[in-house]
């Protein structure tokens, strides 16, 4: 029965390749916004760590596991232009059953300035988006795990609205030393229910992602690498002012073999000096070759944060440089209820 089922999920992963669509092209993008500082100080997206806390059922809902039983975790992240958005979530786990979690994510856009087409102040009006994570994570034998989230969406961009739904499914595979983890997660894939006017439905922004990390067993290193966008190669970007130079100079901008295999990859590493206290990196080659400056290129793509222990709470902190104009900050925290005394 178990073995079933995991061969099942692999074959309905490998079957969304032929449903996905390319990145930028959708509704709800918001969706890949993820806001854990440890994820996005190790470059973004990380699907295969360990020893996770209970926001990580954002980016996979496998790891979720009987430890994080009542815990909670909060996130916010400063954006750029003034955008913030967070996640915050309660996980609980049911013997026999498997582990829970509820989470909420927002984006607040903030309040714009309304204006009719003659430049006339008519007032200010505010966009916002939500969505609800409903995950589930159970561990089928020794070396694998599996997972489903639920999402209700809902956006709301002036006097428009939109509804939709989504899921997530992952599958997790630990070696029996524990020091080894890959993973494969397919997200947002689902459908818009309410468009945002008439009936113009569009794509949400599903992918699938591969992902391994491993912890050296007498060394207090754990290195992750993820592959985005496995269901399509070239994520390369051309606009049409590149179409226009191109043709005066007869030669193409178009990315090579190399550049479009690297913009799939993002790299982390952690130094874990004690178990309460740990230090990230990251690399993100996509944000790097899309976002720099090519005079000035900087640190645009880089990541780093750290994380420690503080009595009853775990407190993350990254930092994340997408352009030369600014980088977005978040901030996590999570404990657990169950190590309170509340009587």
């Amino acid at each position: 029965m178990n073995r079933s089922l995991v061969i099942y999920l692999i074959l309905f992963l490998s079957s969304l390749q032929a449903f996905s669509q390319s990145a930028g092209e959708n509704i709800y993008e918001f969706l890949n916004l993820g806001s854990s500082a440890r994820v996005a100080a190790l470059g973004g997206d990380q699907i295969a760590l360990g020893n996770v806390d209970a926001d990580y059922a954002f980016y996979n809902p496998a790891a979720l596991h009987p430890e994080l039983d009542q815990s909670i975790n909060l996130n916010y992240v400063s954006y750029l232009a003034d955008i913030n958005y967070g996640y915050a979530s309660y996980t609980k786990n049911y013997k026999g059953i498997g582990t829970f979690s509820l989470g909420m994510h927002y984006v607040n856009y903030g309040k714009f300035t309304e204006a009719d087409e003659l430049g006339d102040i008519t007032g200010n009006f505010k966009a916002s988006d939500y969505a609800l994570f409903i995950s589930y994570g159970k561990q089928i034998n020794e070396n694998l795990r599996v997972g489903l989230t639920l999402k209700p969406i809902y956006s709301s961009l002036e006097k428009y609205s939109s509804f939709g739904l989504a899921t997530d499914l992952a599958i997790i595979y630990d070696s029996s030393d524990k020091l080894f983890r890959a993973s494969l997660v397919a997200r947002n894939f689902g459908y818009q229910v309410k468009p945002y006017y008439g009936s113009h439905r569009e794509d949400l922004p599903n992918e699938i992602l591969i992902g391994m990390s491993t912890k050296l067993q007498h060394a207090p290193f754990r290195f992750a690498i993820t592959y985005r966008h496995l269901e399509k190669f070239n994520q390369s970007y051309q606009s049409d002012l590149d179409k226009v130079d191109d043709a005066f100079s007869n030669q193409s901008s178009e990315d090579g073999f190399v550049d479009k295999a690297l913009k799939h990859f993002i790299l982390g590493a952690e130094f874990l000096p004690t178990k309460n206290f740990a230090v990230r990196l990251g690399y993100n080659f996509q944000r790097r070759d899309e976002l720099a400056v090519e005079e000035k290129k900087s640190t645009v793509g880089f990541t780093w944060g750290f994380g420690f222990k503080v009595s009853r709470f775990r407190i993350n902190f990254a930092s994340a440089k997408y352009h030369l104009a600014g980088s977005s900050n978040h901030f996590s925290v999570s404990t657990r209820l169950s190590d309170f005394n509340f009587r």
